[in-house]
């Protein structure tokens, strides 16, 4: 569906220069636009190329006011965040109509919101519940007492574990296990064996949460796995029991985080990262790819990058790797 700049313009609150009945189809790359796109940038370095592309406007940030108007230009402040809602604004589809597939199996018990969408082959377990604007898609199981709140997106093959609550707006991609029991076992020191600990707590996900395929998050032993409002999840990912994620929480792919951590608001965690037990990880704290933190360990400081196994701030472990190539020398 095509819109006008001017509409665009207004949805993402920027500023327009130039024709505003341009018509948007969708958005693209400086080089693989054609036209009705829109494309963007960020350095002054790249507005020449866009420009010149075969795309029908720019978005950029305030350097793009004065230059030459070859195209239409959109001025915005954080033109990528700006491009973000642009593109969620264009290539928006329409919602499947909402209703209940027949080969759907919903207990007698479990309570829907009229416009909630089932499909093919999902099961709803007793007392579930599951709040207006909501889809499942095709192979989902939620177990019995379940809560899903509004406009959430279940992708094929998602299963959710009996008690766990969902919050408003959650994306769960394909192949999530969502409160399933944690890895807690308690050794016989008589004979060696391990016996399980219960698994009895909850988890809970607020609003505005994403998880990627394939990721799994347990939940509580005897209390809450607590994943906070607006934390973007990749895929593959493992969060164990009792953790406590704060919000805008960022963790990318094969990150494994073991049980009873807290990672504290607007932390990031880069891919393949390993969180041992009981760490904390501050406010704003910066966690690069593959780095590993032992028990108990906490790191601080917002902005503060660390690094390597066991993980340091990244100017001390580049130091430290300097010396170690100075002795590998001599």
């Amino acid at each position: 569906m095509a819109h006008s700049l001017l509409e665009v313009a207004e949805f993402v609150q920027a500023r327009l220069i130039g024709e505003a009945t341009v018509e948007l189809t969708g958005v693209a790359s400086i080089g693989s636009a054609s036209s009705g796109d829109l494309v963007f940038v960020e350095e002054e370095k790249n507005l020449d190329l866009a420009l010149a592309s075969r795309a029908a406007a720019v978005l950029a940030g305030d350097f793009a006011a004065k230059a030459p108007c070859g195209k239409p230009l959109l001025i915005a402040k954080q033109p990528r965040l700006a491009f973000a809602r642009a593109a969620r604004y264009l290539l928006a589809t329409a919602k499947p109509q909402p209703g209940v597939h027949a080969s759907a199996v919903v207990h007698t018990s479990a309570r829907l919101a009229k416009d909630v969408t089932l499909a093919e082959r999902v099961v709803i377990g007793e007392n579930a519940s599951i709040a207006e604007g909501t889809r499942l898609g095709a192979g989902c199981v939620i177990g019995a007492n379940v809560v899903i709140g509004r406009d959430c997106e279940l992708y094929p093959n998602v299963i959710v574990y009996p008690g766990a609550r969902l919050g408003n707006r959650v994306i769960v991609h394909a192949g999530a296990v969502l409160g399933s029991d944690g890895f807690g076992y308690v050794r016989d020191q008589a004979t060696g064996r391990y016996e399980k600990f219960p698994q009895i707590g909850r988890l809970e996900i607020e609003d505005d949460v994403e998880i990627g395929a394939n990721s799994t998050i347990d939940r509580g032993a005897l209390d809450v796995t607590r994943v906070c409002r607006g934390v973007k999840i990749d895929n593959l990912v493992h969060i164990g029991h009792n953790s406590h994620i704060g919000e805008d929480v960022v963790i990318a792919a094969q990150t494994g985080i073991s049980g009873s951590v807290v990672i504290e608001n607007s932390a990031v965690l880069g891919g393949q990262v390993g969180v041992a037990d009981r760490v904390r990880i501050g406010a704003g704290v910066l966690v690069g790819a593959q780095a590993g933190i032992p028990s108990h360990k906490i790191l601080r400081g917002a902005g503060v990058a660390f690094w390597g196994t066991p993980a340091r701030p990244l100017r001390e472990y580049l130091k430290q790797l300097a010396t170690l190539a100075k002795l590998a020398k001599k």
